[in-house]
């Protein structure tokens, strides 16, 4: 691989598991935006590109597509291979994929685009889609229409650093790019329902500069969850807590 992997990532080499369990999975609307949007079926091939542990490759294996997944970091692309063993499991990046010219019908970016959101990637991601193929960026936003979700959102953002990440819109300078028409995007709620330790601190955990930083600092962030936990009647002392979701689903077609 020749491509730069942003030093942020590297908490995912020690937090796998963490994003197995702490990670939501996708809303049924979904597959509608799959087989509909982005024409996916028995007929067709998809890379499920920057697919860490496999949160969207059953999705992908549902509309019965032949699944190619390329992800960079090996600890999460074992993840994968032991969930989905059918999948062919890959090592690569959005710069330096492993497959040849105009072979594949779709590429989607499951929770990943702002990773490589520039025009060297969106170069290589057409080189490898057929004419007419189409790309998909999806990703899970917890929603701040809910009054705690952004107190929970500003504990984890006063932590990012330079590390990119889709709600600063930054990935949006990549487009236009000449080998792509425009942006279409649909939107979908959900929610991720589960016990405090998965679905708010496994998550928080499973975020890439989270899982990166030394022991002491991430026991800081738990306790600072613990007293908004504490705080907030919707969540105290609940065994089961549901976090609200939108997912942000853009598609966008390869110039023939």
């Amino acid at each position: 691989m020749t491509d730069h992997v942003h030093h942020a990532t590297a908490g995912y080499k020690t937090s796998a598991e963490t994003y197995v369990r702490g990670r939501p999975d996708y809303p049924p609307a979904v597959a509608d935006w799959l087989a509909g949007t982005l024409g996916l079926n028995a007929d067709k091939s998809v890379v499920d590109l920057g697919a860490g542990t496999g949160k969207f490759t059953g999705r992908l294996l549902a509309t019965g597509a032949q699944v190619i997944a390329v992800e960079p970091v090996a600890q999460m692309l074992e993840k994968l291979s032991q969930a989905y063993p059918e999948v062919l499991a890959v090592n690569g990046t959005a710069t330096d994929l492993p497959l040849p010219d105009a072979c594949v019908d779709v590429v989607v970016c499951a929770q990943a685009f702002h990773w490589f959101a520039n025009a060297r990637a969106l170069t290589e991601i057409a080189r490898v889609l057929k004419p007419g193929g189409k790309l998909g960026l999806v990703w899970n936003l917890r929603d701040t229409k809910v009054s705690w979700v952004p107190k929970l959102d500003a504990i984890v953002n006063a932590l990012e650093g330079d590390t990119p990440r889709y709600y600063t819109g930054a990935w949006r300078r990549a487009f236009p790019h000449p080998a792509f028409g425009p942006l279409q995007v649909q939107h979908f709620n959900h929610g991720h329902t589960g016990s405090p330790e998965d679905v708010i601190f496994n998550r928080v955990r499973s975020t890439s500069f989270i899982a990166a930083l030394p022991q002491a600092q991430r026991a800081n962030v738990d306790e600072q969850i613990r007293a908004l936990i504490a705080s907030e009647p919707q969540l105290r002392g609940r065994e089961v807590v549901t976090v609200p979701y939108e997912t942000a689903a853009y598609a966008v077609v390869k110039a023939s």
